[in-house]
């Protein structure tokens, strides 16, 4: 399943995605509205899980668009916001399911797997991803960019694996270490650095139209 994770709040949006991933799936997040519609509208996810009160756009207005717009992509809004009222209002911008703050993990999963049934959606992970003229084939665990082959090691493969799940979005060292290294954030470290700069050298550094793009004070971000 590839799923779409809208939340602001960075510490439930670890939580969420966490779980999610260890059940084998793949989960990109966005922290705002307008970058969420971006990635709606650039990938395709087999459902969302959307924040409705988010810093620019809220969820109620991104519902709206997305089925104006002909997306019906199975979307779950999760907030505080749970009072009939909100629910109803909720379901009528075109959410499909509605779960208040706090919440139990499995609920919010078998809620999420409720809604695949209903759609008929299969959920079979992706072979391949590819961004621009990179492409990492994810069952041989190789990468080529253009017709060239290229060799990363164990760790620098994960790395790029996770940069490419969450392709188009920041994400900081402290999301790397948590999801690449599986540590706790540490000031001191710049072990993701010295990664970022390896991958650089091997699919960056030999081409025009560079991928890894850093984003200061913020992390980093692949797109073309």
């Amino acid at each position: 399943m590839k799923l779409l994770l809208v939340e602001d709040e960075p510490q439930l949006l670890s939580v969420i995605r966490r779980g999610f991933s260890e059940k084998g799936h793949e989960v990109s997040a966005a922290m705002d509205g307008t970058t969420a519609l971006t990635m709606l509208e650039n990938h395709h996810f087999d459902a969302v899980i959307l924040d409705l009160m988010l810093p620019d756009i809220n969820g109620l207005e991104i519902c709206r668009r997305l089925r104006a717009a002909g997306n019906f992509t199975p979307i779950l809004m999760l907030t505080a916001l749970s009072s009939t009222e909100n629910i109803v209002t909720g379901l009528q911008a075109g959410a499909d399911d509605y779960l208040g703050k706090p919440f139990k993990f499995s609920e919010l999963e078998a809620r999420i797997m409720a809604l695949l049934r209903r759609a008929g959606q299969e959920h079979k992970q992706p072979d391949t991803i590819e961004i621009d003229d990179l492409e990492i084939d994810l069952r041989a665990k190789s990468v080529k960019r253009g017709d060239d082959s290229i060799q990363l090691t164990a760790k620098e493969f994960g790395l790029l694996h996770y940069l490419a799940r969450n392709s188009h979005t920041i994400v900081s060292r402290e999301q790397i270490l948590d999801n690449v290294w599986d540590i706790n954030f540490d000031m001191g470290t710049n072990v993701v650095d010295v990664y970022i700069n390896y991958l650089r050298k091997k699919i960056d550094k030999p081409y025009n139209n560079k991928l890894i793009h850093t984003i200061k004070g913020l992390g980093y971000v692949l797109k073309p």
